[in-house]
C-alpha cells in the first residue's frame, strides 16, 4: 500500500553518509529510507528538487517565554519561527513565570505546548535552592534534564549555594538525566559591574568587560569538580570563550561526562561589531574578540564542542535599545536565522562537511538529551522529522520579517548562501519552498523514552 508521504529526488544526508535517494513516511514515522527504486509509492509525493534531505534540525536552547512573558514570545510565534528556520525540535528554557521548578509546572507547560506549538519541545527543569525534592518528580513528568543559572540572567533566578548544588547534582544523577549550566562566576561579574558603574560606564564594552572569560572558565572547572564528586552528567550552555573551551577539554580528560554548545553569534560576530550594533548585540555571556570565535569554531570541527544552539532570547525593541547598557535586556531572536547562518558561514565559506553539520545541528543534541534516535536521525521507526536544505539559495536577513514577536537581531541585513527550504515535523509538511504551510499546532513534549 502507498505511504502517507514520499520525499524523492534528493540527497539523503546523515552523520556518516550521503547518497541520492528519498524517505518514505507513514503515520508520522519513517518507514523506509534509501535509493528511490527501493521505496514504496506515496499518496503524497514531495519533490526535493535535487536538494539535501537531513534529519530534522534541533535548536537545543530557546526561550519561548511561555507562560508569563508572552508579550515577548509564545509557543505559537516561537515555533513558527523555528519552522521558518528549518528547526523541528527545540529545547525550551525554564526561566519563565513562574519558573519551571516543579512537576506540576512541567505538566502545565506540556499542556501549553500541545495547544500552541508547531514543533516538538524538550523542557528542562530549573534547579534552585529549595527544590531538590522536585528533581525526581520533574524527570518523571518528562523533562529531558535540568538547568542551573550560576550567573545572573534574565528572570533573576538565583543560583543554589554549593551545598544545595551538590545535593541537586546527586539527585539528578539518580534520574539518569543531564544537568546543564549557565556557567559564569556571579561574584566576579557583580564585582566588575559595581566597579564599571561607579566609573560611569554605560557602553556595551562595559558589559563585555563585566563578564570576563575567566568567569566562564572558573565556573566550568567548579562544575567539573562537583560532577566528579556526584557522578552527574553535565552540559555547558552557550560556551563563549577559548578559556571556557579549555576548561571543558580538561574536564573531559579527567573523566567528567560534559557536553557543550556554542552558537553563530560567538563564532562569526565579535566585539568589533559593538560600535554599530550597540545594545542589539548584548547577550550573556557576551560576544568576545575574534580569537575566541576562531577557537570555538575549531572546537566544533574537532568534536570538543558537541552542538550548536541559538539561545533564542527575544525582547521587544523598547527593552533592548537603551542608551544605558545596564538597562538593556540581554538576548535576541535567533531560532529562525541560526541554521542559514551556519550553512553559509561554515558549510559554504569554510567547507564544513554536511555530515558534520548534521552532527552539530541535529544528532549530537538528540544524543545528549536522551532523545536519539527518535530525534536526530533518519532511521526507520523514528519520528519523521525532516529538514530539506538548498545549499545554493542566496538570502538576506530582514529583521522586520521574522516570525518571532521580536524583530531585533544582529543579523539584520546579513547576506549568505544556503538555507532550509522545507520543514517536516512527524510527517506534517509545515514549510514548503520557504512558505509556511502548517495548519493547527501539533507539537508535543519530547521526553526520553
Amino acid at each position: 500500500m502507498p505511504v502517507d508521504l514520499l520525499i524523492v529526488n534528493g540527497t539523503v544526508v546523515t552523520s556518516t553518509e550521503m547518497y541520492a535517494g528519498g524517505v518514505a513516511i507513514d503515520d508520522g514515522m519513517i518507514v523506509a529510507v534509501g535509493e528511490e527504486r527501493g521505496l514504496p509509492s506515496g499518496l503524497t509525493v514531495l519533490d526535493a528538487e535535487g536538494n539535501y534531505i537531513l534529519p530534522g534540525l534541533i535548536d537545543p536552547h530557546v526561550h519561548f517565554r511561555d507562560p508569563g512573558l508572552t508579550y515577548k514570545e509564545d509557543y505559537t510565534t516561537g515555533s513558527m519561527a523555528a519552522v521558518a528556520g528549518g528547526v523541528t525540535t527545540v529545547l525550551d528554557m525554564p526561566n519563565v513565570v513562574p519558573p519551571t521548578s516543579t512537576a506540576e509546572r512541567v505538566m502545565a507547560r506540556k499542556r501549553l505546548i500541545e495547544a500552541r506549538s508547531y514543533v516538538d519541545v524538550m523542557l528542562v527543569g530549573v534547579v534552585v535552592q529549595d527544590n531538590v525534592d522536585e528533581i525526581a518528580p520533574m524527570a518523571e513528568a518528562g523533562v529531558v534534564g535540568f538547568k542551573v543559572f550560576l550567573g545572573t540572567t534574565v528572570g533573576g533566578i538565583p543560583a543554589p549555594d554549593d551545598g544545595a548544588l551538590l545535593d541537586a547534582m546527586s539527585s539528578v544523577t539518580e534520574t539518569g538525566r543531564r544537568v546543564g549550566f549557565h556557567a559564569e562566576n556571579d561574584a566576579i561579574i557583580q564585582h566588575r559591574i559595581e566597579q564599571l558603574r561607579a566609573a560611569g560606564r554605560m557602553d556595551l564594552l562595559a558589559h563585555l568587560e563585566s563578564r570576563p572569560a575567566v568567569a566562564e572558565a572558573e565556573a566550568v572547572q567548579r562544575i567539573a569538580l562537583f560532577a566528579r564528586q556526584t557522578g552527574a552528567r553535565t552540559h555547558i550552555y552557550h560556551l563563549s570563550s577559548l578559556d571556557g573551551l579549555a576548561a571543558v577539554v580538561s574536564a573531559r580528560a579527567s573523566g567528567t561526562d560534559m557536553t557543550a554548545e556554542t552558537g553563530p553569534r560567538y563564532l562569526f560576530l565579535d566585539a568589533g561589531e559593538l560600535e554599530h550594533l550597540g545594545p542589539v548585540l548584548k547577550i550573556n555571556p557576551p560576544v568576545r574578540t575574534r580569537e575566541h570565535g576562531e577557537a570555538l569554531y575549531q572546537g566544533l570541527l574537532a568534536g570538543d564542542i558537541d552542538f550548536i544552539a541559538s539561545d533564542h532570547a527575544p525582547h521587544p525593541a523598547d527593552e533592548k535599545l537603551k542608551d544605558d547598557i545596564w538597562e538593556a535586556m540581554s538576548g535576541f531572536a535567533g531560532v529562525e536565522t541560526m541554521m542559514q547562518v551556519m550553512l553559509s558561514e561554515a558549510v559554504d565559506k569554510r567547507d564544513m562537511p554536511l555530515s558534520h553539520f548534521v552532527r552539530l545541528a541535529s544528532e549530537n543534541a538528540a544524543r545528549a538529551w536522551g532523545l536519539y534516535p527518535d530525534k536526530g536521525s533518519l532511521l526507520v521507526g523514528t519520528d519523521a522529522d525532516i529538514t530539506i536544505v538548498d545549499l545554493d539559495a542566496p538570502w538576506t536577513i530582514d529583521g522586520g520579517r521574522l516570525q518571532s514577536k521580536s524583530r531585533v537581531t544582529p543579523w539584520d541585513g546579513f547576506s549568505g548562501v544556503g538555507e532550509p527550504v522545507t520543514t517536516v515535523v512527524r510527517g506534517s509538511v509545515l514549510m514548503r519552498n520557504g512558505v509556511f504551510t502548517g495548519g493547527r499546532p501539533q507539537g508535543r513534549l519530547a521526553a526520553p523514552a
